[in-house]
């Protein structure tokens, strides 16, 4: 694989974002959400989403891209839930592209964007999801709360991380 390029999404990036996110969600939640709820995720309704959160004016998203396809992406931005407090939304990569570095390579950028606007930030994860907890916590990210979140009629189990001393890093 050639060297990782991150970069900023672009609004061109918007359908192959959705293509990922949704391909991303059907591995990582295979088992934790109804397999209808799997299928029948759209592409387009994602894409729609995107062409909305890449300009959004409070939030930052990032893309990896070894060897000119896009592989994954990362953004962050303000907590809803808790005022003054950055959150890193999302992070996902393509399963093919696991093990590649992709993963590491777009949480450094997605730390960053949030050290000048905040001293710590959160993140929620599946809690029956261990290698993205095993990830968070190779990178410095640590767990101290849960909830139920409900996804798409749902309800899933939620651990919250948290990543402190962000100005300082």
């Amino acid at each position: 694989m050639a060297a990782l390029v991150v970069r900023r999404a672009e609004s061109g990036d918007a359908r192959r974002l959705a293509e990922i996110h949704v391909e991303t969600w059907r591995a990582t939640y295979a088992g934790v959400l109804p397999q209808e709820v799997l299928d029948g995720l759209s592409v387009d309704e994602r894409e729609g989403l995107w062409r909305e959160w890449i300009p959004h004016p409070e939030t930052e998203v990032f893309v990896v891209v070894p060897d000119g396809e896009l592989v994954g992406f990362a953004s962050v931005g303000p907590s809803w839930n808790n005022p003054g407090v950055g959150e890193l939304y999302s992070i996902y990569v393509l399963p093919s592209a696991h093990g590649s570095g992709a993963g590491p390579a777009l949480m450094h950028p997605a730390v960053a964007a949030l050290a000048p606007r905040f001293d710590e930030a959160i993140l929620w994860v599946a809690t029956v999801n261990p290698r993205a907890r095993r990830f968070y916590e190779r990178h410095g990210w640590v767990a101290d709360g849960e909830r139920v979140d409900s996804i798409a009629g749902a309800s899933v189990p939620e651990t919250r991380y948290r990543l402190s001393g962000l100005r300082q890093r």
